[in-house]
């Protein structure tokens, strides 16, 4: 995978951004941050304290706070 999505269940900007990746065809790993305090604590150290989903974190080490679908595309063309 090139990326991972934090994530929660009921977070509707999570919905919309893997229903665009699913019709971009791009894959992903999801991790819930509810589900694991590990991931949390990751989000929040990349989110200035704050549990913002979805955070994606790429395999360069970069990571995006709620991008379009569009801009993970292009993301992933450069790695």
């Amino acid at each position: 995978m090139s990326f991972t999505i934090y994530s929660t269940s009921w977070c509707g900007p999570c919905k919309r951004l893997k229903r665009q990746l699913a019709e971009l065809d791009i894959t992903y790993q999801e991790i819930d941050i509810e589900q694991s305090p590990e991931a949390a604590a990751l989000v929040e150290s990349l989110n200035n304290g704050d549990q913002m989903v979805p955070t994606l974190v790429f395999s360069d080490g970069t990571s995006m706070t709620n991008p379009s679908a569009i801009q993970v595309k292009e993301k992933l063309s450069t790695l």
